[in-house]
């Protein structure tokens, strides 16, 4: 596969899951990768790996991204925490925290990209959202909150971008078997009262006709189509996979 040949690709929380999936994914199909992750030895390991480069980034610390300029053909804001817990229980500065990395870091990223891809006449946006982009869930505020900031700000970026040959869209997976899932599971076993294995069958895969986890290298392939030459008029949309959750 050579549909990415000569193109640059950003990929944030790139070591693992659903961005590592991607890593592989655009590289296998011609594109330069470049891992932005807090786990310096994971991202070096995969970067010499796929014979890409590494972006030691926090990107909780949003000021130190307020100048940023990034060259790249393809960003695919990936990196995403997750915490339940109920509203009246939720911390503050947790809540800030994760509106930071996955909405605020989003919009910063987009920002520094976009001039080089305006130049360029070419750009590819593609943010991983989540069902929770498109519904809500209990115990979720931050995360549900986070995604559908991200959900609309997809859709300005795609607005403003598709003069320019820039497109803008979100993936919304429904749970994907990456360790952010199964870190969420003790938490959701206390909440509900259950044990993590009803957790898996009645709260996770409770709205899905379709049985299963989401495999990370499913959402890569939807990713790897919508980054390549087939989806230039792609853009301003939300691609659900999810199982049938939102036909309900």
């Amino acid at each position: 596969m050579s549909q990415l040949q000569g193109r640059t690709a950003l990929i944030t929380g790139g070591v693992s899951g659903i961005g590592e999936a991607c890593a592989r994914a655009f590289q296998a199909a011609g594109a330069h990768v470049t891992i932005a992750d807090m786990n310096v030895a994971k991202a070096e390991a995969l970067a010499t790996e796929l014979g890409g480069s590494v972006w030691p980034v926090d990107l909780s610390d949003t000021e130190a991204l307020h100048d940023l300029t990034l060259h790249c053909d393809i960003l695919v804001n990936n990196a995403g925490i997750q915490h339940v817990s109920p509203i009246h229980e939720f911390d503050p500065d947790r809540f800030a925290l994760m509106l930071r990395i996955m909405l605020e870091a989003p919009f910063l990223l987009i920002r520094a990209s976009l001039p080089g891809m305006y130049e360029r006449g070419f750009g590819r946006i593609i943010n991983i959202s989540s069902v929770h982009g498109l519904r809500a869930s209990p115990f979720k505020s931050a995360y549900v909150a986070a995604k559908h900031g991200l959900e609309g700000l997809s859709k300005v970026t795609a607005l403003e971008g598709g003069p320019h040959g820039v497109t803008s869209n979100c993936i919304n997976p429904t749970y994907v078997r990456t360790a952010l899932v199964e870190a969420q599971l003790p938490d959701q076993a206390r909440i509900h009262r259950m044990s993590e294995e009803d957790v898996v069958e009645k709260i996770m895969l409770a709205e899905s006709v379709i049985k299963r986890l989401v495999e990370p290298d499913e959402v890569a392939a939807l990713a790897l189509w919508l980054a390549g030459p087939h989806a230039g008029m792609v853009t301003g949309a939300s691609h659900v996979i999810d199982g049938g959750w939102t036909a309900r």
